[in-house]
């Protein structure tokens, strides 16, 4: 049921009680970067929350560091779970505001919830069953083996924290509200500081005992709780559930199946993710050296820092797209896309501006060995030339998502991190006889491919979209 009748428009009140957006015809680039930049900030926040966990991590033995190692691929499919389903349910929400119908984007945000309560229930009991043999698969001998259980039988348990948090957000992001996710990233940097700490080591005087890596799951997994009660109170004063009952949070097939088919292909996306971490360092162990792994591995926090920018466009690409095709505001979209695109090009180029000069500088922070320090420099110049490609490929998924089509970032993403890499890490580095230098520039050629796919792709299928209201295409920015 549609309550505006035949207005169609989104008007959403953000966290800042004195400032008003509609999705559907305010400025596109007033909107991308009242969306956007929330958004990143928040993911700096989410950045450093991550480097105080590493930094209290070296307080841990070796085999509690290798603990935490090995857990990173079973906690990466709870966080790959829980941000497909958001953003299925970020481009179902979007879109159903953008026709005007907020009873239907209410129910896809209950919907959406009880999706991911149940989703959490099958990931916390089948990572249960089989954790133990995960960590026998990967190598644990029998200490580390004991550790990374204590770790993640606490994380798993909290499964249902990770997933309702990011679920609970797509209802606010839909609605142009990135400042709440933000502000809750920055709480969770502020107690992740005293939690670590107090969970790591223990505290006698309240009765906390040392519970070392299960200390530091205990403390995520707290932060995870608090952080769900904040999202709840800004999704009320957002009035994303207004009016629903408990009936309407039963779970319905066509909702969930919608939910399902927008949300497992994002899923699966990010999954591809880790396996094409290892597919790299497979390769970079048989040409390079362990300062070869090392300086990738150092590397890659750097350019993560240079291209958080590009997940604020992400989000609003995905939001602004959702909203306007509900709304069938076909020029809104092209614009939307056009505008990102070029907001891209700038960001990056002012993220290389400072990333190649201070390349060295930079990479010794992490590191003194000189060996590990140029070869990380060395990454850093070629994979400065692919920071646009990833603003191309993920703008581009994002812009396909906002139209309800979501299968190709899974055909994307295993093209990108599976099917390709092998083949052209293998021509360059080895037939080529490149050595490290062949994986940096195979990374150059798969991602830049990739990229260009999602263009045509992205034409492709707004054409298909827009059809019927006067066949307009889509052109990329000046790269």
């Amino acid at each position: 049921m549609r309550e505006e009748g035949s207005i169609i428009s989104t008007a959403v009140k953000t966290s800042d009680a004195t400032s008003e957006l509609n999705l559907t015809t305010d400025p596109i680039p007033r909107l991308i970067r009242r969306i956007a930049i929330p958004a990143s900030v928040g993911m700096i926040f989410n950045t450093m929350y991550n480097i105080v966990d590493t930094y209290f991590g070296q307080f841990l033995a070796t085999e509690g560091l290798a603990a935490l190692s090995l857990s990173f691929p079973l906690f990466f499919v709870i966080i790959a779970s829980g941000s497909g389903i958001a953003t299925g349910a970020t481009a179902l929400i979007s879109n159903a505001l953008g026709s005007g119908d907020k009873e239907l984007a209410r129910r896809y945000q209950v919907q959406a919830i009880s999706f991911g309560v149940i989703a959490s229930v099958v990931l916390t009991v089948v990572g249960l069953l089989v954790a133990e043999s995960a960590y026998r698969f990967m190598g644990a001998n029998d200490l580390v083996l004991a550790l990374g259980m204590s770790y993640m039988r606490v994380i798993l348990l909290g499964t249902g924290f990770f997933l309702l948090n990011a679920i609970v957000n797509a209802g606010l992001s839909s609605r142009g509200d990135t400042k709440s996710y933000r502000n809750v990233l920055f709480i969770g940097m502020i107690l992740n500081i005293g939690l670590d700490p107090l969970f790591l080591f223990g505290f006698a005087p309240l009765g906390i005992p040392a519970m070392g890596a299960a200390g530091i799951a205990l403390a995520t997994v707290a932060i995870q709780g608090v952080s769900l009660a904040y999202m709840l109170l800004r999704a009320r004063r957002a009035r994303s559930c207004a009016g629903m009952r408990f009936r309407d949070y039963l779970p319905q097939r066509a909702f969930f199946r919608e939910i399902a088919v927008q949300g497992i292909p994002a899923s699966l996306n990010m999954m591809t993710v880790a396996l094409g971490m290892f597919v790299i360092n497979f390769f970079i162990a048989r040409n390079g050296s362990t300062e070869g792994l090392a300086a990738y591995g150092v590397a890659l926090r750097i350019e993560q820092i240079a291209l958080l920018p590009s997940a604020g466009l992400n989000t609003a690409m995905l939001t602004l797209v959702g909203n306007n095709f509900g709304a069938r505001q076909f020029d809104r979209i092209k614009e939307t896309y056009r505008t990102t695109l070029l907001y891209g090009l700038v960001v990056m180029a002012v993220s290389l501006g400072i990333i190649l000069p201070l390349a060295g500088v930079l990479m010794r922070q992490f590191t003194t060995d000189p060996l590990v320090v140029a070869m990380g420099r060395r990454y850093l110049y070629i994979e400065g030339l692919v920071y646009y490609a990833y603003v191309v490929l993920f703008s581009s998924v994002s812009f396909m998502q906002g139209l309800k089509r979501p299968m190709p970032a899974i055909y994307v993403g295993l093209y990108r991190q599976l099917i390709a890499p092998p083949i052209v890490f293998f021509l360059f580095a080895e037939v080529f006889g490149w050595g490290l230098d062949g994986i940096w520039w195979g990374i150059f050629a798969v991602t830049w491919s990739a990229a260009l796919v999602t263009l045509v792709w992205s034409r492709a299928a707004f054409n298909q979209v827009s059809g019927s209201d006067g066949g307009v295409t889509v052109a990329p920015a000046p790269v």
